[in-house]
């Protein structure tokens, strides 16, 4: 058939003809999508990631701006080994094809260390004291036994050789010197009178003959803070009468009190009770 037949065969079916016309816009519709598409998402423009480790923000910005990406500071924590205000992690990681304006998450060393709060782990065992300094941001220190009833239980925290208590400040990454109890000692030693003796007096000469203050007592004389560190004590159990000996360790209880009649009754009562 001429070709001049076939269009005058078509000319006379005008349904045949709509969708000849209408297969071949469809073809030329999908190839003008497919090509939109790979200039859209620049299927052929991909860059690998740099390496950010060790960058300040400025080296950053510099390096994102030529390769077309950008990026944003996702976190940031306190890390002795990095350099302040550098890049510690990020993601994605070098190396990897990202297209065009690709975000790139960072983490950054903070300026200025992080402060955390300290917990209380006297009396936790061991294991349970460094569970709560690693959740606190804090990391262990030295650890010294000293005898006790408690075993393997917390007795003080301190930093840098000063007792720290529940709630004070420090820096993230610091660390805790732990006291910790290794049971009674085999040794004993006679107990020490400590009558007349303010409570730190008492705790210091104690803790040079490795014993410690139990229950401290403050009777009604002692109404304020200042009361309490002049008060002394009056009496102790056990007591120092009849050459008592306790295991290296033990504690004394205390009583306290600003009464000075209270010595004069405690003294009386004591030399009745020798006789």
């Amino acid at each position: 058939m001429k070709i001049y037949n076939i269009f005058e065969f078509l000319k006379g079916r005008v349904i045949l003809r709509n969708l000849i016309l209408a297969f071949f816009l469809t073809i030329v519709i999908l190839l003008l999508i497919f090509k939109w598409l790979k200039i859209y998402t620049r299927h052929s423009e991909a860059f690998s990631v740099p390496d950010f480790y060790g960058l300040s923000i400025k080296e950053v910005d510099n390096i994102t701006s030529k390769k077309k990406l950008k990026f944003v500071i996702f976190d940031s924590v306190y890390i002795n080994a990095f350099e302040k205000g550098t890049v510690v992690d990020q993601h994605p990681k070098p190396g990897l094809m990202v297209k065009k304006n690709r975000k790139i998450f960072l983490t950054m060393n903070a300026v200025n260390p992080e402060k955390t709060t300290m917990p209380d782990l006297v009396n936790l065992t061991l294991r349970q004291a460094l569970a709560r300094l690693e959740s606190y941001g804090l990391k262990a220190g030295n650890m010294k036994y000293e005898p006790d009833l408690a075993i393997n239980e917390v007795l003080a925290q301190k930093c840098n050789g000063i007792s720290i208590k529940k709630g004070d400040t420090l820096l993230k990454g610091s660390k805790v010197d732990l006291v910790i109890g290794k049971g009674l000692s085999n040794k004993k030693i006679a107990v020490p009178s400590i009558i007349g003796y303010t409570l730190a007096e008492a705790q210091m000469k104690l803790s040079y003959l490795v014993l410690k203050i139990g229950n401290p007592n403050f009777d009604s004389s002692i109404v304020s803070h200042e009361d309490s560190l002049d008060a002394k004590i009056f009496n102790q159990i056990p007591g120092h009468n009849n050459n008592q000996i306790i295991p290296l360790g033990s504690s004394i209880d205390v009583w306290l009190t600003v009464d000075s009649t209270k010595f004069f009754i405690f003294e009386l009562t004591d030399s009745i009770a020798d006789e």
